[in-house]
């Protein structure tokens, strides 16, 4: 008798493929059968599925849980969506590999993102990529624990970030490495990858991966390609450089010979209103001349980073430290606003910024929480300021620790990129600051209620393959992804009819409406609707949990 019976679901498999009905067994947490209704299937525990949509779990392309995970490790943002695994170390920017002073750094400028845990019974110890993963596997973090198990409730996957990668091999430097330290980074990019990352990520309007140029990163994916990874880049212009952005990251892989996955793939900013068509043909032509290219985005207007991000390039350069002191000189800071304000500069993706569109979501220091959910125009007005000298106070009193909202976004441009065959589902959500972007509790269930059973763009076959079977070919899983017997039983199960996000910009924590069941590696994460706060999620390293094979 099989562990757990499925009855009588409706079952869309992750392929794009029509949906069907059938019972599903699962045992010793993989998909045993799947049979016609009736055929006497039987199980220790039965979930009556008439009704409802039985799916594989939903992948997220692009997470920044990296440290949350630890610290709660139940993660219910992510497992009342239906997501059963992410992919972390994103945008160039992460933990591991680190050494004492770069770790100490890159949580001072990642605290906007992750938060900076200062709870002395969290333990900072992992140094490489195979330790990092290893704490995933056991958890260990000071977060509660509600369940059973030792590591965290979802799967997960790792990227090796170049940005850290470059600070271990050459610092904060703004200019090209030495061969030495080329080949440093290529060792670390190694390394990592043989412990288990599936690819690299680079974060190229982030400090110090923007310093990075075209040489240097392809060099990097060679060595990616050479592991059998792919290239995730966080490119370098959204905005005014958009189209060269992309088309060097096609370049890069073409030279490389580097699979390539372009992350939160949107076309923002008023100079590319209506221009999701010329970015597609780009990714067609690549196609054509056969780059192995994905992509991914989450279906909202609004973006969300740090307010640090919005500062030019060399003013960041040698770290926090040197960027805090270069905002206290009067004469930088003039420098800074005329970037800033009317040259474009390279941190705003070569966009003049306008302070309507960037609003204040979170903050590090708690005495300055009354600004949280107001615009920089609408601070400056109230304090009889211009919006570049909020911007300036709020770094140094926030000790560039300030998230924010960029409302920059084009409704024509997602819908055509969310259509495209080569899309994927990335939440690129925070979990951090007072009000932070919706997209972190909303993403997946918003593609299945406002796009798919409301609007029709996708059906809900392709929005399911999106999340599911699509991503697993590029990360190179093998047995996840599908609705198949002898895959691992990452399932969800919802209400087609009801399923909807519920989290929105002024409350942005809340749960989806209709996702019913989740199971991770075939245990219950979410039942009746519930978590259950078992942590059955593992860390799935390259090699041991993937096979090479190209992406749809």
């Amino acid at each position: 008798m099989a562990d757990l019976l499925l009855r009588a679901a409706t079952v869309v498999d992750g392929t794009g493929a029509d949906r069907y009905r059938a019972d599903v067994t699962v045992t010793d947490g993989r998909i045993d059968q799947i049979d016609r209704i009736g055929r006497g299937l039987t199980g220790h525990r039965v979930i009556d599925a008439d009704g409802l949509v039985l799916a594989p779990g939903f992948i997220d392309m692009h997470a920044h849980s990296d440290l949350r995970l630890l610290l709660e490790p139940d993660h219910p943002s992510r497992i009342t969506q239906g997501v059963t695994l992410e992919v972390l170390g994103q945008d160039g920017l992460s933990y591991a590999p680190a050494d004492d002073t770069t770790l100490a750094a890159l949580r001072r400028q990642l605290a906007g993102w992750n938060g900076d845990p200062a709870d002395e019974d969290f333990d900072w110890n992992w140094r490489t990529v195979a330790q990092y993963l290893d704490r995933l596997d056991t958890g260990s973090g000071s977060g509660a624990r509600s369940g059973s198990g030792s590591g965290v409730a979802v799967n997960t996957c790792y990227l090796v970030p170049h940005g850290t990668v470059r600070m271990l091999a050459m610092g904060w430097d703004n200019r090209p490495p030495t061969g030495p330290e080329l080949a440093r980074m290529q060792q670390l990019l190694d390394q990592s990858l043989a412990e288990g990352a599936v690819g690299m990520s680079t974060g190229l309007t982030y400090t110090p991966g923007m310093y990075a140029d075209t040489a240097e990163l392809v060099a990097l994916c060679t060595t990616v390609a050479a592991r059998g990874g792919f290239h995730a880049p966080h490119q370098r212009s959204y905005g005014a450089g958009a189209l060269e952005g992309y088309a060097e990251m096609v370049e890069i892989s073409r030279r490389s010979g580097c699979p390539l996955h372009l992350t939160h793939a949107t076309m923002n900013f008023g100079v590319n209103e209506g221009r999701a068509g010329q970015f597609l043909a780009l990714v067609d032509a690549a196609l054509a001349d056969g780059v192995d290219l994905t992509l991914d985005s989450y279906p909202y207007l609004p973006g969300s980073t740090t307010l640090a991000a919005l500062l030019p390039s060399w003013s960041t350069e040698g770290g926090p430290e040197a960027t805090l002191a270069r905002l206290a000189d009067p004469a930088a800071r003039e420098r800074i606003r005329a970037d800033v304000e009317e040259r474009g500069s390279d941190g705003c993706h070569g966009v003049v910024t306008d302070w309507d569109t960037i609003q204040v979501s979170g903050v590090r220091h708690s005495a300055l929480s009354a600004v949280v959910g107001k615009r920089i125009s609408e601070i400056a007005a109230a304090q009889g300021r211009t919006g570049t000298e909020v911007f300036f106070g709020l770094l140094r009193a926030d000790q560039l620790g300030t998230t924010i909202l960029q409302h920059v976004g084009h409704e024509e441009n997602v819908r055509a990129i969310m259509r495209h065959p080569a899309h994927t589902v990335g939440s690129d959500g925070l979990l951090v600051g007072a009000r932070p972007h919706p997209r972190a509790w909303g993403t997946f269930p918003r593609y299945l209620a406002r796009y798919s059973r409301e609007l029709g763009v996708l059906t809900l076959e392709q929005a399911v393959a999106r999340m599911t079977g699509r991503p697993a070919r590029r990360l190179g899983l093998d047995r996840r992804g599908l609705i198949r017997p002898g895959h691992h039983a990452d399932l969800v199960l919802f209400d087609p009819d009801t399923v909807r996000d519920t989290a929105t910009f002024d409350h942005p924590r809340q749960p989806a409406e209709g996702i019913r069941h989740v199971l991770v590696n075939g245990v219950p994460a979410l039942t009746d609707g519930k978590p259950t706060g078992d942590l059955a999620g593992r860390a799935l390293r390259r090699g041991a949990d993937r096979k090479v094979r190209p992406a749809d």
